[in-house]
Parts: structure tokens; sequence; C-alpha cells
């Protein structure tokens, strides 16, 4: 039977574990552990450190998870420079070239893994599904894989695709869509004006057909469905759009919440984002202080993400 879990995904300070971050992970068991630039020196430091992450919660399949999406959102620079390597970069290739691209991005993919597997890495938050306009934030701008949903959908299923047979497992971000804000979420809270039928047509397609074990939610209000929440704290959009009309069945994850986006305390922040339907929220930086507080208001998992990180663990053989 599986331990209990906190409902909970950390981002950890340094290249090694501290004292109170190993007593945090083997006294609360948060679901996992995410890994940003600030953790990553060498192979052989990100593997030492992974294997104290797995000694200390005595799991061989802990939840090690990586933002690495390639451009400017390359948590391996250290290891490998891919930031030539971004979805816009794709995009363009496959409008050129379907052939060169699938064969390109399949290459790349399968090197991306060999570096995430070599060291012990099973979740990457790719793809980014967002469809990019004239108006989008440039926080998503290059890391959008075209402005034609139909492109963002079909490369989207590749990735997720290429990715599964390198046994990783991947987050479609940021449903149900962040292409239409154009404020960066990380400072303020976007808010996006469409219509239902003009979302649905559009920035929401390519979630509805992508089907990985994860999503991440966008901290973007949408007025025509939730006059006051962004999708993290929108229990009309959670229910009624990302699991019913979109037909997401995994585990949804908030993006960070310690974005400005959200505006209540962090752990009123956390709360509320399990209240309205997240089954993880996540917190990237490291502040132990933080971690503390939050492992005090996080529930365990409930029994459907329980059973979905069983069918995860299952996966990954």
């Amino acid at each position: 039977m599986m331990k209990s879990k906190k409902a909970i995904i950390f981002g950890i300070k340094g290249t090694k574990l501290s004292i109170s971050e190993k007593s945090l992970l083997k006294n609360f068991n948060p679901w996992g552990i995410i890994l940003f630039d600030r953790n990553i020196k060498n192979i052989y430091q990100v593997k030492k450190l992974i294997n104290q992450i797995r000694s200390v919660t005595k799991n061989k399949k802990f939840p090690i998870i990586i933002d690495q999406e390639g451009g400017k959102v390359s948590r391996l620079k250290n290891i490998i420079n891919l930031e030539h390597f971004d979805q816009q970069t794709f995009g363009n290739l496959y409008k050129r070239n379907k052939k060169n691209f699938n064969f390109v991005y399949q290459k790349y993919i399968d090197m991306t893994s060999f570096f995430l597997n070599d060291m012990g890495i099973n979740i990457n938050t790719v793809p980014v599904l967002d469809i990019v306009r004239k108006n989008t934030h440039k926080v998503i701008g290059s890391r959008s894989f075209s402005n034609n949903k139909h492109i963002v959908n079909e490369l989207g299923q590749l990735c997720i695709k290429f990715y599964k047979k390198n046994n990783i497992a991947t987050v479609m971000k940021h449903i149900p869509g962040h292409g239409l804000a154009d404020k960066d979420s990380h400072h303020s809270m976007p808010i996006v004006q469409a219509s239902k039928k003009k979302l649905f047509n559009n920035d929401f397609y390519p979630f509805k057909k992508n089907k990985p074990f994860f999503a991440m939610t966008a901290h973007v209000l949408f007025k025509s469905f939730d006059l006051k929440n962004t999708v993290t704290h929108s229990k009309i959009l959670i229910t009624n759009v990302i699991r019913k009309k979109l037909g997401f069945k995994g585990i949804l994850i908030s993006d960070d919440i310690s974005m400005k986006s959200l505006n209540l305390t962090l752990e009123k922040n956390a709360i509320m984002a399990i209240q309205s339907g997240c089954n993880l929220v996540l917190h990237c930086n490291g502040n132990i202080k933080e971690m503390k507080r939050l492992i005090k208001v996080i529930p365990n998992i409930d029994n459907f993400t329980r059973k979905k990180t069983s069918d995860f663990y299952k996966f990954l053989r």
C-alpha cells in the first residue's frame, strides 16, 4: 500500500538537501520535488541529490520533476546547451518541412530524455500548449509552438508521445490556456475578456486533444467563466471546463502558488487551490520557512490522486 503523501510539490534551495529539507521529506512525505537551475551543477551532483531524496523518502520511484522546455526555460543549461531549441523553433520547422521536423524533434526529445533518465528525473513539465498571439506576454512568447491551434495540438501530441516512449511523464500547461494573457502571472493577475465560444474554439482546443498524465493550471482569470477567480482557484473552470468539457482525467497541478497572480496568503492560496479541484499544489522557491508553514495546512492526497499516482509508478516500470 502506498504511504500517505502530502498533496504538494516542493522546490528545494540548493545542490544538496539541507538538514531541514531532509526532515521535512522524511516526516511529511510531499508528493514530489521539482528541480531548477539552482539545483543543477553537473550530472554527478544531480544524481547524488536525487539518490539522497529517494533514500530519505524510501521510494525508488519518488517523483522528481523538471521544467526543461528548451529555449529560455532550460534548467539543464549547466549540463547541455538547449537554449536554441524552443518550441517556436520546432513549430517553424514543422511548417517548413514536416519530414525533417519529425526526425529532428524526436532526436531532440530522445537526447533530452537520455539526460533526464540518467539522472533519475521522471517528469518533465512540457508541452506548453498555449497559443501565441500578437498581444501574448513575452513570458510565453517563444515557448509556444505556434499561433495555429492545429499545429500546437499536433506538436503537443508528438511531444507527449516521444517522452512517453522514453519513460518520461509529461505535464501539459497552462491549462486551459495562457495565450490571450497580456500580463506575466508571476507578477500580476492576467484577465482575459474573450467569449466562451472563442476560448473553446481556439485556446482551449489543444488541451482537449492531449492526454498526458499531468496538467498544470494557468493563473489566469477568464471573465466569461468566473468574475473573481483565476483558473487555479476556480471550481467552475476546473470542474466544468477542465474536467467535463476538456475531459482531462489525470492529476491536475497548480502553477506555483507563490506567484503574484494569486493574491491571498500563501496558505490560503494552497488551500483554495485544493478546494477548487487541483490535486496537487506547486511551491517552487525552496524557502524552508514557507515550506514548513504549508506542510501544516496541506492535506494528504485523495483517493483519486493516490490511484493516478499508482498508475504513474506502474508506467515507470
